[in-house]
């Protein structure tokens, strides 16, 4: 049987335009929530829509999907909010644990990401809206107050704002986006059914 070989820019290409669409995504996602909410703290959504698209592209894309969720982060809810680059760096890790947790999940328990199942989408509620987005937000709103972007008083209502916001758009767009899409998605040369192939 032939080893099939696949191409490295065909990942590179992947991953320059999965941190694009998630740059643009966490960018728009606070213009939106600051226009709904002028008092959010830089780097903070209240209706983060980013977050339900770095998921699903990492448990298609793995890794790479992972990775592009970190940068994406960094810049669209780091740099482009106005937050400092050295805040910016262990704040974007909210992202990461937020689709790693899942993605490590739905690995070491077989899951079809296709959303086959009830017990599919068990895992998903489980790892993909509540603990991926408990760590997340407390990571992220942490980090805010470490940086002295936020005042320790405010950590609690960041916390809450975030897990609500992110649990509620996660649960809404990323079992129909797995569902109707994995099928397409399966066959293209770049999707990886493990971490990195």
């Amino acid at each position: 049987m032939k080893n099939i070989r696949r191409p490295t820019y065909s990942f590179l290409l992947l991953v320059i335009g999965l941190i694009l669409v998630n740059t643009l995504l966490a960018w728009f996602s606070l213009q939106v929530s600051h226009l709904i909410s002028p008092s959010l703290p830089n780097g903070v959504a209240a209706i983060y829509i980013a977050a339900a698209f770095m998921l699903v592209f990492a448990l298609w894309f793995g890794m790479y999907g992972a990775l592009a969720a970190y940068v994406g982060c960094f810049f669209g809810s780091g740099l482009l909010s106005g937050m400092p680059a050295n805040v910016a760096i262990y704040f974007s890790l909210a992202n990461l644990w937020q689709v790693l947790i899942p993605l490590a999940a739905f690995r070491i328990f077989n899951v079809n990401v296709g959303m086959e199942s009830r017990r599919d989408l068990f895992h998903l509620v489980l790892f993909g809206v509540i603990l991926n987005n408990v760590i997340g937000a407390a990571w992220g709103s942490a980090a805010l107050a470490v940086g002295g972007v936020i005042d320790w008083s405010q950590v609690m209502s960041v916390f809450t704002s975030w897990l609500v916001g992110n649990a509620l758009i996660t649960i809404i767009i990323v079992p129909l986006v797995l569902h109707y899409y994995t099928p397409r998605v399966e066959k293209s040369k770049v999707f990886v059914k493990n971490y990195w192939f």
